[in-house]
């Protein structure tokens, strides 16, 4: 399985089942578990000042990504991004 990089754009499929591309925006590794924080490709591209709406997402022992069910792994998850992100 080879890793997610940075940078890399993919497809995945919101709740509706609408596809969307999204681009890897960080990855970490948290207690054990890989995270990637991601936005949608063209709210990147467009590279705007304002805020773009960034989504967190597990990916699993198979490299298949799955959303964050629990309140306070997302917690974790997100204060662990937002030390990476604001740090760029």
């Amino acid at each position: 399985m080879k890793p997610i990089e940075v940078g890399e754009v993919f497809t995945i499929s919101d709740e509706n089942d609408d596809e969307q591309d999204v681009e890897v925006l960080a990855s970490i590794t948290l207690e054990g578990a890989e995270y990637i924080a991601v936005a949608f490709a063209e709210d990147v591209q467009e590279d705007t000042e304002e805020d773009i709406d960034i989504f967190f997402l597990k990916v699993d022992s198979d490299g298949d990504l799955a959303f964050i069910e629990s309140d306070d792994e997302f917690d974790k998850v997100s204060a662990a991004f937002d030390e990476i992100l604001d740090g760029e």
